[in-house]
């Protein structure tokens, strides 16, 4: 028999859930079988709806040994930090992501990845005690593709994680700001409003007739018609679509300097000659926060920015001399 008390990091969470994260290699049909026979919330049967309050004791009937097999080994990753702290609090801490680390892990790389490297700092820190949790980790709400710098956030609880996840998806709550250096002068602002067709196996997005709603808003800030024509821009994205501003920046006549999937190739022999650029320039450098629920209302009118990597700076100032953001 085993108990577990539900801390504040696991309540509001429906009964089968809780099981499927801290039972995590169970198949389905165990867990859903051991709700039904072998698990107790405050001595009582309950549905696998249940949902789960901080205080609540809940009593599985497994031997230890069955225990440790439907559970994976808990290991310790340390992974060496390579982000900066752009903003902390008791809920949030936002970082800024260099270009070349995933967010995620994948199948390729299972440890030295953005998210292991948080979770190592907030170990560190004392913010986080993997032991303590049964279920929670600290996780991202946003995502940059490998090679885009700059803003993420992560939550340090579970509560903010549902939080946060809900406040991402609402438009006006967070704007997300972006700089890109764009292949060719544009003469105004651009608002782009397409749908997305995405292939799985290329990991690639095309512009198409039916999908999911794609918006982009993007304005000059420098323009240049030296080397063919360069232009530095702000795009503020109110959906956040895989490779969004990339897809539809290219197919607005502006693709995104250096961006080897949908950029232009002699635009890209020419970026990566002159000034050794080999991936796309795009950087997340600014959130914005407004109309925040009452328990986030200290994150209103805050604007929390990340100045450009040293390497895209000196491409701007090599183009346009002196910027300012």
């Amino acid at each position: 028999m085993v108990t577990l008390e539900i801390g504040k990091n696991e309540k509001q969470q429906r009964l089968d859930k809780f099981l499927r994260k801290y039972l995590d290699a169970a198949p389905l049909s165990a867990i859903y079988k051991m709700i039904r026979k072998d698990v107790k919330v405050n001595g009582k049967r309950r549905k696998q709806e249940y949902i789960l309050e901080e205080g609540d004791v809940l009593t599985l009937y497994v031997a230890d040994e069955e225990l440790e097999r439907l559970r994976k080994p808990r290991k310790a990753v340390q992974a060496k930090k390579q982000f900066g702290v752009a903003y902390e609090d008791e809920d949030l801490l936002i970082v800024v992501k260099p270009s070349g680390l995933l967010t995620h892990g994948n199948r390729e790389e299972h440890r030295n990845h953005l998210t292991n490297q948080v979770i190592d700092y907030l170990i560190h820190s004392g913010e986080y005690d993997p032991r303590s949790e049964k279920t929670f980790s600290p996780a991202p709400v946003n995502r940059l593709d490998r090679n885009t710098s700059g803003l993420v956030i992560f939550c340090k609880n579970y509560t903010a994680l549902q939080d946060f996840n809900a406040i991402i998806k609402e438009r006006g709550r967070v704007h997300k700001k972006y700089i890109t250096l764009v292949s060719g002068v544009m003469r105004k602002p651009l608002s782009l409003i397409d749908r997305m067709e995405k292939d799985e196996d290329r990991n690639r997005v095309s512009i198409a007739d039916e999908g999911k709603v794609m918006h982009t808003e993007a304005r000059p800030l420098y323009s240049t018609d030296r080397f063919g024509g360069f232009t530095l821009a702000e795009v503020e994205i109110e959906t956040g679509r895989t490779h969004q501003i990339r897809v539809q920046l290219a197919a607005a006549g502006h693709p995104l300097a250096g961006d080897p999937k949908y950029g232009d190739p002699e635009v890209n022999r020419q970026v990566r000659k002159r000034w050794g650029l080999t991936t796309q320039f795009l950087h997340a450098w600014c959130l914005e926060f407004e109309d925040m629920p009452e328990q986030y209302a200290r994150l209103n009118g805050k604007r929390v920015t990340a100045p450009l990597p040293r390497k895209l700076d000196a491409v701007c100032r090599d183009l346009f001399g002196s910027v300012k953001l």
